[in-house]
């Protein structure tokens, strides 16, 4: 059965143009003194697309929004959401849920704004064939479903549990999951992820675009010691090999030489806080901003390990970095073109 995925984005950081996402689109790329047609080169996208959009006569996909973010160097947030609250308590009325409608899903957010995102919450509507795509996911925490109706079958560590209206699943998230309607109606789902590392950006990765079918044209970085493998320390490796994909199939791979904590051994190093995991001693953010400079036209960093203050850099640079257990390079590539690259979010240190 095709499958059809879609994203769900986190709270952004800045005050958002009000109105529609086509407003919104569009008061950003004035905001930057950018016409149409210089936004059309920055993002590979047609500039009657772009119009389309801009005047909300079509809805795009999330990776065309990927592709707009990346062009303004925005979050995807900028276009769905205002800046957040950080709340101790969350009340979200049923008339005026915060809702986010991408594909042929729509996600009404129940935990928008609670502090340090400690619980994510969220109805889901998924239409006949939509799923997580091919990629596992995998996590910290727990995860919770309870079926509201139609038919879901979730597949959890390799088993399938197909779920009617009022049944429930829980189970411990470091378990490779994935999910897919399987029915022929619409499936309503509750949702609650409990991360035990809340600063994992669980949404966005269970609800990805996962199913594969790529842009025309895009570059993912991988982080490298020789070329041939992928290293598993992020800071310390000296090379990025940069890949460019074209319509789903590599067309170019290029070395780059990247900044490594060798560099960097003259300036003072910090204690790291408490508790907080690697990579959040002052300084750290100015370091990875450097790091990730070379590799600032690649959408996705392929990585075997990095610290989680890297982690959180690089996606505030939009670039979203994939932890891998994969240690060959051409191996990883090709998991990655064929969407069977699990994200190991707990090789995060």
């Amino acid at each position: 059965m095709p499958t059809t995925s879609f994203d769900q984005v986190e709270n952004g950081t800045s005050a958002l143009p009000s109105g529609s996402l086509g407003d919104r689109v569009k008061s950003i790329r004035l905001g930057q003194g950018l016409s149409l047609r210089a936004l059309a080169m920055l993002s590979g996208l047609n500039v009657n697309t772009l119009s389309l959009i801009e005047n909300d006569k079509t809805s795009p996909s999330v990776s065309t929004l990927q592709q707009l973010a990346g062009a303004l160097k925005v979050p995807i947030s900028m276009f769905f959401h205002n800046a957040p609250l950080q709340k101790r308590l969350v009340f979200t009325p049923a008339t005026s849920r915060p809702q986010s409608v991408v594909g042929s899903a729509s996600i009404f957010n129940l935990a928008q704004d609670i502090a340090g995102n400690a619980v994510q919450a969220m109805i889901v509507t998924l239409q006949p064939g939509c799923s997580s795509g091919e990629r596992l996911i995998v996590h910290t925490g727990h995860e919770f479903i309870f079926c509201v109706s139609g038919e879901v079958t979730f597949l959890v560590d390799n088993t399938q549990y197909a779920m009617h209206q009022g049944d429930s699943l829980l189970f411990e998230a470091h378990l490779p999951h994935s999910w897919q309607n399987t029915g022929s109606a619409p499936a309503e789902l509750l949702l609650v992820i409990h991360p035990t590392e809340p600063r994992e950006s669980l949404k966005e990765q269970h609800l990805e675009i996962n199913s594969f079918q790529k842009e025309f044209f895009m570059k993912i970085a991988l982080i490298t010691d020789d070329g041939k493998s992928i290293s598993q320390h992020f800071g310390r490796a000296p090379f990025y090999l940069v890949v460019t994909i074209e319509d789903g199939k590599v067309t170019n791979r290029e070395m780059r030489s990247k900044l490594g904590h060798n560099q960097f051994s003259g300036q003072p190093h910090g204690n790291e806080p408490q508790g907080q995991g690697h990579g959040f001693e002052p300084g750290s953010h100015d370091k990875h901003f450097n790091m990730a400079q070379a590799i600032s036209d690649c959408r996705e960093l392929i990585c075997g390990g990095m610290g989680m203050g890297a982690y959180q850099s690089m996606q505030q640079f939009n670039i979203k970095p994939i932890v891998t257990d994969i240690r060959d390079i051409d191996e990883a590539i090709q998991a990655y073109l064929d969407g069977k690259l699990t994200d190991h979010t707990e090789l995060l240190h």
